[in-house]
C-alpha cells in the first residue's frame, strides 16, 4: 500500500509528492494525461519571489518581465515600469516537467493515463478508483491529495464540496513579432475581467481573458481586433481553455484527504494565477501529511491543522482579492476609464511603484493603498471597506 497518493501531476501535485517522498513516504501520483506538461491554458507568469523561492531552474524560464501596459476601455493607457525584474514567462510544459523530475529523483512514482473516477475512505485506508486505457484500476493508500485543478466534480464526489465561484479561462498562442511588454485590457475586451498578450520568446506570445459567459467567441473577436491592428500576425490559431476558481470551496480537508493548488481554490481571485499560491499550499500539506502519518493519525481533526496553516498564510489575500474583484465586476467601463484618469493625474502609479511592499504576488497591500484615495472610492461609490484601511501587512 502507498502511504500517499496525489491526484494530478500539475506544480501543486508534484512540489507535494517531491516533499513527501524526500522524507521517506511512498508515493504514487496518478495523472489523466500521457504525461505532465499538457496544461494548456496558463499564462506561466509568476513572480520572481516565487521563482527564488523554489528555486526554478533558468532553462524553464523564457523571459523577465519588469513592465506592463495596462489599457482602459476607451484606450488610455498606464505604463508600469521598475527597474530590476518583477516576474517571470515560463515555459509551463517544461515547468511541469522540470516538477515531476524532482518529485520522480525523490523516489516519488508517477502513473499516466489514470483518470481518476472516485475515491472513498474505508477504515483505515482510501481507496482510489479510475480508467487507464479503457480499464477499470483501483488503489488503496493511507492518504489522498487532490491535486487535479479545477475538478469540481470530484471535488463534490469526495465530500470536500465545488468552488463557490469561478470563471472560465482562455488562451492562445500568436505571433506578436513587436511585442515587448506584456499589456492588459479593460472593458469589452472581458467585461468584469480582462483579457492579456504576454510576450514570450522568438516574437510569439501568449493571448488570452477570463470571462464568465462565451470566453471562446469573445477571444475570438479580440483576437481579429488584434489582427486588424497588426499587434498578432494572425487571429485563426487554436482556443485552449480551463476553469478558474475564484472563491474557496467549503473544505480543503477530509478523513484521510487533502487539497492543494487550484482543488483547494489557492489562486489570486484578482488575476487568475495560482502557480506560486498553489506550491506555497502544496508545501504546508506535504507538512502536515508528514506529521500526520508519522503519529498514524489521518483523522479529518488532525488534518484540519492544514487548512487552518494555508489560510493563515493566503486567506487574507484571497479574501481582499475577491473583494476587489466583485467590486472590479460592478464597474462600469465610465468608471473604469475615470480610475484611470486619476491613478495618472494623481500620479499615484508613480507611488505605488515607489512602494517596495507592493509585488507581483500580494495585492491587498495595492488594494487597500489603492482605495485610500478618497477620489477613487467617491468614483467607485465605496462607502464601507470590509477590512480596516490600514490593515496593510501580509
Amino acid at each position: 500500500m502507498h502511504d500517499v497518493i496525489i491526484i494530478g501531476g500539475g506544480p501543486s501535485g508534484s512540489h507535494t509528492a517531491r516533499r513527501l517522498a524526500e522524507k521517506g513516504w511512498k508515493i504514487l501520483v496518478l495523472e489523466k494525461n500521457t504525461g505532465v506538461g499538457r496544461k494548456t491554458c496558463c499564462t506561466g507568469i509568476i513572480s520572481r519571489e516565487c521563482a527564488d523561492t523554489f528555486e526554478i531552474d533558468n532553462r524553464v524560464i523564457l523571459r523577465e518581465l519588469n513592465s506592463a501596459v495596462l489599457f482602459s476601455p476607451s484606450g488610455n493607457a498606464i505604463h508600469l515600469h521598475r527597474e530590476e525584474p518583477q516576474a517571470v514567462v515560463l515555459d509551463r510544459s517544461a515547468f511541469d516537467v522540470l516538477m515531476a523530475e524532482r518529485a520522480q529523483l525523490a523516489d516519488a512514482e508517477y502513473q499516466f493515463n489514470s483518470r481518476v473516477t472516485d475515491v472513498t475512505i474505508a477504515g483505515e485506508h482510501a481507496s482510489i478508483t479510475g480508467l487507464k486505457k479503457g480499464n477499470n484500476f483501483q488503489i488503496t493508500s493511507k492518504a489522498v491529495v487532490i491535486a487535479s485543478g479545477f475538478n469540481p466534480g470530484l471535488s463534490e464526489r469526495v465530500g470536500l464540496g465545488a468552488p463557490k465561484d469561478y470563471a472560465a479561462g482562455v488562451q492562445v498562442e500568436v505571433e506578436a513579432p513587436g511585442l515587448e511588454e506584456t499589456e492588459a485590457y479593460f472593458g469589452a475586451t472581458a467585461p468584469g475581467f480582462f483579457g492579456w498578450l504576454v510576450p514570450t520568446s522568438h516574437g510569439m506570445a501568449r493571448a488570452g481573458l477570463l470571462s464568465r459567459s462565451e470566453a471562446g467567441a469573445r477571444l475570438k473577436q479580440w483576437l481579429r481586433r488584434l489582427a486588424e491592428q497588426g499587434k498578432i500576425m494572425s487571429a485563426d490559431v487554436k482556443l485552449n481553455y480551463g476553469g478558474i476558481p475564484l472563491k474557496l470551496p467549503p473544505h480543503t480537508y477530509g478523513e484521510r484527504l487533502l487539497a492543494v493548488g487550484d482543488a483547494a481554490g489557492q489562486v489570486k481571485p484578482t488575476t487568475g494565477g495560482g502557480i506560486y499560491y498553489g506550491l506555497l499550499g502544496a508545501e504546508i500539506a506535504a507538512d502536515v501529511l508528514h506529521r500526520a502519518l508519522a503519529d498514524n493519525n489521518l483523522s479529518a481533526k488532525r488534518l484540519s491543522s492544514y487548512e487552518r496553516a494555508w489560510r493563515r498564510k493566503l486567506g487574507r489575500e484571497l479574501r481582499t482579492g475577491y473583494w476587489a474583484r466583485k467590486l472590479f465586476e460592478r464597474m462600469s467601463e465610465r468608471q473604469i476609464d475615470q480610475v484611470f484618469k486619476i491613478i495618472k493625474s494623481s500620479g499615484i502609479d508613480e507611488a505605488l511603484l515607489k512602494d517596495k511592499d507592493i509585488t507581483f504576488d500580494w495585492h491587498s497591500r495595492a488594494i487597500i493603498s489603492l482605495l485610500k484615495y478618497q477620489l477613487i472610492t467617491r468614483t467607485l461609490k465605496v462607502f464601507k471597506l470590509p477590512f480596516k484601511s490600514d490593515d496593510i501587512d501580509r
